[in-house]
């Protein structure tokens, strides 16, 4: 089996839609494939719509979180998307991601960048809106070459020039409000330093001991060595260890299935899960549409 457990769609910020991304999801060779759109369930609907036969969708979402100033993010996976406690935690996020926005087109413009709202909202369509939004719009402008470029300190980075804050929430009641809801967690790129600071392994024991399930070991922002480091955290913390993609579509470089998750795992993260269960691909009408 091949596994990608954090992949976006359109409902956030990348470039496929729901039903675009399970279908290249079984084009790529994955046999299961998460939604994971940041701090939203919105595209869960039309990915099931459109699932092909033999793929199986894990339903999530990437919760934004902050602890003592650091930015991080949990995956929560198949959890009640109706539970009342978490949708509204997930409201308080999202809704709090439009004027932040607002505000970073504001701090370029006082920069002498020609961004505009309407720009930003444009890329944005639909979705999530957030900094990968603003960031391409800064490509299409030739500020920057790509939209990693955009997240240093000079721009949108953390602490960056302009960085502006918005509602996130504390990883350890991400975690009560998750299991709440019948949901499993694993800690995102726990040690993507390339995107700012990063918790301290204390941190991770500490959240480990509250109910985290997992972290995510096999990304594109660990090296071999962190990837080793991690995995040794790991079984010291009786942790799960997962691997994806955190396929965006083209607004990055990497492709579904370039990280992936032993099936052992999967299975463990399902068997922890009450709040939904994996859906199946039937392959009906709407999958075959292309």
């Amino acid at each position: 089996m091949r596994i990608d457990l954090h992949c976006h769609s359109t409902a956030s910020d990348g470039t496929d839609t729901p039903a675009e991304l399970v279908r290249g999801a079984t084009a790529a060779g994955l046999d299961v494939v998460a939604l994971t759109d940041h701090d939203t369930t919105r595209g869960h609907d039309e990915a099931i719509a459109a699932l092909p036969e033999g793929l199986t969708l894990v339903t999530g979402a990437e919760m934004s979180c902050r602890i003592d100033g650091i930015s991080m993010h949990m995956l929560a996976y198949l959890f009640d998307p109706e539970e009342p406690a978490l949708l509204a935690e997930r409201e308080l996020v999202r809704d709090d991601r439009v004027p932040r926005a607002r505000g970073m087109v504001a701090k370029l413009n006082e920069l002498g960048v020609p961004v505009t709202w309407e720009q930003v909202a444009r890329i944005a369509g639909d979705g999530s809106v957030g900094r990968p939004h603003v960031a391409t719009a800064l490509v299409e402008l030739g500020v920057v070459p790509t939209v990693s470029d955009a997240f240093t300190p000079d721009w949108l980075g953390d602490g960056g020039r302009v960085w502006i804050p918005k509602h996130e929430t504390d990883p350890f009641e991400a975690i009560r409000l998750v299991k709440a809801a019948g949901g499993v967690t694993v800690f995102a790129h726990p040690a993507a330093s390339k995107r700012g600071r990063t918790v301290s392994e204390s941190v991770i024991a500490e959240l480990a001991a509250a109910g985290l399930d997992g972290i995510e070991v096999d990304h594109m922002d660990h090296d071999a060595d962190t990837r080793a480091r991690l995995r040794g955290l790991a079984r010291d913390l009786g942790l799960l260890v997962t691997g994806s993609s955190d396929y965006h579509g083209s607004r990055k470089t990497c492709v579904l299935g370039e990280y992936t998750t032993d099936p052992e795992v999967y299975g463990e993260i399902t068997r922890r899960a009450t709040g939904a269960f994996p859906v199946p691909g039937t392959g009906g009408s709407e999958a075959l549409r292309v």
